[in-house]
């Protein structure tokens, strides 16, 4: 595979390109500037950007800190229900209540995986239960934004191809939204997202420096290996113990497990994520599908086991028991779908029967016209942001990801020319995998802005995303679809911080 699609596909045309004399000051600009001097400002603009965004943040809900401080008190339950006192509880959701004698203190379980607790560990050892676990999130998001460039430029020489490309997930996808909330829900899939780029990008390394050993050993030659070949063959003869070893070292490419690893770890913050492993089958390190799938999926296994044992130390069960106990306990009446949309209680958390269904919130969902629930007027003059009398504001059930980031439109574009390169049809697996168990789920995210649930694909997206402009081009079509899509997000803060949602 060569180091990446984006450089080398063939363009789709020149028509509408961008000719101006400032953007091709701005290209010379960003093909001169030092790269992490690029990542750097981006970070520093996201973080300028979230931050006046949401300057409010209320930490309504911050069940990690609750868990990171069971954590440091050597419990797995939190201590709930907390009625008195400067930092309370009792009015959280998703919480299954553990027996408890009258007069002991009682106690919680969460349902969520517990990586967002473990990063929040050091900082509530510090500042307590007053740590602003949402501040956490606008951080670690803006740093999510450098972490993107840093993928982008793996895949495209085009260093106006990957800004774009940049632009568009911070602050055209809704993990603007998500990063500047970072409640609890929407602090996880920040924390995923940091572990999914990173994998992807290692990933992408372990790739290069495959076609770059492969292409060395074209040019030494097999004189090394005829040197040495018979003194390693007698070692492992003498050893049963070393000649499988070296035979499972050959079969494993260590930067493709690591690549694994780290996105083993996302699975950790979201479960969900793990279905993007199809990914590394097709891009990274290894020679061949076998040895790619091998290599990561020995670095995955190794924090999904870990899951696994904490769950089954924490709860007696393999798999969290809270959430079914939620769902069977809390759910009903609680309005997660619009009316029609529901479907049936009994088919449990998880059914393919709820993947139509949801799949109208994901694609068709619009926004609500012309609101008439408190506190919105039912007359007078209506304008786009009016907080009182507006137009039009989000459903809180969710909007369709194409309205909310119209560039997403590239994908199914660059997966019709481009489906048989590896580097695509991995990530487009990886993308579709994702939204099918998604799709499945009971609730698709409410209350929220977008479509929340579009952050578990948002990396593998990403990847298809900056693809997909390199090919095009960076033009007035590809310019407008990322332009619509910060338009249409930063509208979306807007409403989602003066709603309180």
């Amino acid at each position: 595979m060569q180091r990446s699609i984006a450089t080398t596909f063939p363009r789709s045309g020149q028509l509408g390109l961008l000719r101006t004399d400032v953007w091709a000051r701005l290209r010379l600009a960003l093909e001169r500037a030092d790269a992490a001097q690029i990542g750097l400002f981006f970070i520093t603009l996201a973080i300028g950007i979230y931050v006046f965004s949401n300057p409010s943040r209320s930490g309504w809900y911050n069940h990690f800190v609750w868990q990171s401080d069971a954590f440091l008190h050597g419990r797995f339950a939190i201590a709930y229900p907390v009625v008195d006192g400067p930092f309370v509880n009792a009015y959280f959701q998703d919480i299954m209540s553990l027996p408890s004698t009258p007069g002991a203190p009682s106690y919680g379980l969460l349902p969520f995986p517990p990586l967002p607790a473990v990063l929040l560990m050091p900082f509530v050892a510090v500042f307590g239960m007053a740590t602003d676990a949402q501040l956490f999130g606008v951080v670690l998001g803006a740093v999510n934004v450098g972490l993107a460039w840093r993928l982008t430029t793996r895949l495209t020489d085009q260093r106006a191809v990957a800004f774009l490309a940049t632009l568009f997930f911070a602050f055209g996808t809704v993990h603007w939204y998500a990063a500047i909330i970072s409640t609890t829900w929407f602090l996880a899939h920040v924390v995923a997202i940091t572990f999914v780029l990173l994998g992807i990008t290692v990933a992408l390394d372990a790739e290069r420096r495959e076609q770059l050993r492969q292409s060395l050993a074209g040019r030494i030659g097999a004189g090394e290996h005829a040197r040495f070949g018979p003194v390693a063959a007698t070692i492992e003869q003498s050893s049963l113990f070393l000649a499988w070893y070296r035979r499972l070292r050959g079969q494993v490419d260590g930067l493709q497990f690591a690549a694994g690893f780290v996105f083993g770890l996302a699975a950790l913050s979201r479960l969900t994520i793990i279905f993007g492993a199809p990914f590394f089958v097709f891009v990274g390190g290894g020679g061949s599908y076998r040895r790619r799938a091998l290599s990561a999926g020995l670095g995955a296994v190794i924090p999904v086991a870990l899951l696994g044992l904490y769950n089954v130390i924490s709860t007696g069960h393999l798999f969290n028991p809270a959430y079914d106990w939620l769902y069977q306990n809390q759910v009903a009446g609680l309005g997660y779908a619009p009316q029609g949309l529901e479907g049936s209680r009994d088919w449990g958390v998880e059914n393919p029967r709820f993947i139509p269904l949801s799949s109208i919130i994901m694609f068709l969902w619009p926004p609500d016209f012309f609101p008439a629930y408190p506190p919105f007027c039912t007359d007078g003059v209506r304008t786009l942001l009016s907080p009182t009398c507006p137009l039009l504001a989000p459903s809180k059930f969710g909007m369709s990801i194409l309205l909310t980031s119209p560039a997403y439109l590239l994908i199914p574009a660059i997966a019709a020319v481009a489906w048989r390169q590896r580097l695509v049809l991995g990530a487009a697996l990886a993308v579709f995998s994702i939204a099918i168990v998604n799709l499945a789920h009971f609730s698709q995210g409410w209350v929220q802005f977008g479509y929340r649930f579009s952050n578990d694909f948002a990396p593998f997206a990403l990847v298809l995303i900056t693809v997909a402009i390199a090919w095009l081009g960076v033009r007035k079509l590809t310019v407008a679809l990322v332009a619509a899509s910060i338009v249409v997000n930063a509208w979306g803060v807007y409403w989602g911080v003066t709603l309180g949602w």
